[in-house]
């Protein structure tokens, strides 16, 4: 019964989350007469805004998946240092490597936000 709440209460998550991002796709329209600077600056003002709320969602979840995933990485080796000592050089070693890829999707992550920020 447990599992099976977990992955309901997951799955309604993911359902509101997506739902949440798809709102600007529901939106209504500017009317159609005007001018067409007033327009262009209208659009440009409501894309900065979606992209602000892209980047920090992005940037959110890479950091939040990075931390839990170091997090998890550091139990797991301190566990394994205490279990075997003589194996702490191995264990310390292969720990700085996956930190670093780890820290290096974060740093790709924020990257993409970058270019979402400035290029689109």
């Amino acid at each position: 019964m447990n599992k099976l709440l977990k992955k309901i209460l997951v799955l309604a998550g993911a359902m509101v989350l997506a739902l949440s991002l798809a709102a600007p796709a529901f939106a209504a329209s500017a009317p159609a007469g005007g001018e067409p600077a007033a327009q262009a600056e209208a659009e440009e003002g409501s894309t900065i805004g979606l992209k602000a709320i892209a980047a920090g969602i992005a940037v959110g979840v890479a950091a939040a998946g990075g931390a839990v995933g170091m997090g998890l990485a550091t139990a797991k080796s301190t566990e394994s240092i205490a279990r075997q000592p003589e194996a702490e050089g191995k264990v310390r070693t292969t720990l700085m490597l996956g930190l670093v890829f780890i820290e290096t999707a974060i740093i790709y992550a924020l990257l993409v936000v970058i270019l979402i920020i400035f290029v689109l």
